[in-house]
């Protein structure tokens, strides 16, 4: 009877350790901050984005200027001279809207670009220690997504296979 009772003890534990899995989690976010790339990264975009930020400022005191004129001699336009001065403030504003528009794409896409091998890093390294430490799933704690998972886990083959899908 001890005997029966030991084999089964020593068949459930051997069948639980082949369905185990091993979890791990990280925090990208915290991970990224301590990355001396990432702080290079963040100095380049943000003296790119002030660029922008100058000429805006640059722009928006011409605005503010043209403004102040017009409503100092408003009074004393023609009619005619307060249409050309109201299409003058209103083509500058819309340059103005569309010069910070442009200026907002190429700021994100230097970024992306500023960014990008920081990442793939940061990702290489995620799943090296994964596959070398023996982690099935690595979670994001900074973003609740899944950063790693064993390729063996993948059941897509056999969903599709379940329903007729090549």
């Amino acid at each position: 009877m001890k005997k029966t009772v030991l084999f089964l003890a020593c068949g459930l534990l051997l069948s639980s350790m082949t369905f185990a899995q091993k979890f791990g989690y990280i925090n990208s976010a915290e991970l990224l901050q301590a990355m001396p790339e990432i702080k290079k990264a963040n100095a380049d975009a943000e003296a790119y984005a002030k660029t922008f930020q100058e000429q805006l400022q640059t722009m928006g005191k011409e605005y503010e200027s043209k403004v102040q004129a017009y409503q100092a001699s408003e009074k004393t336009m023609s009619d005619a001279v307060k249409e050309v001065k109201v299409k003058e403030i209103q083509d500058l504003q819309a340059r103005i809207e569309s010069f910070n528009q442009s200026a907002q794409e190429k700021v994100g896409k230097k970024k992306e670009e500023l960014y990008k091998p920081v990442l793939e890093k940061a990702d290489k390294a995620i799943k090296d220690v994964a596959k070398e430490k023996g982690f099935d799933y690595v979670f994001d704690t900074s973003s609740n997504v899944l950063l790693y998972a064993k390729e063996t886990d993948d059941i897509l083959p056999l969903v599709k296979t379940k329903l007729g899908i090549k």
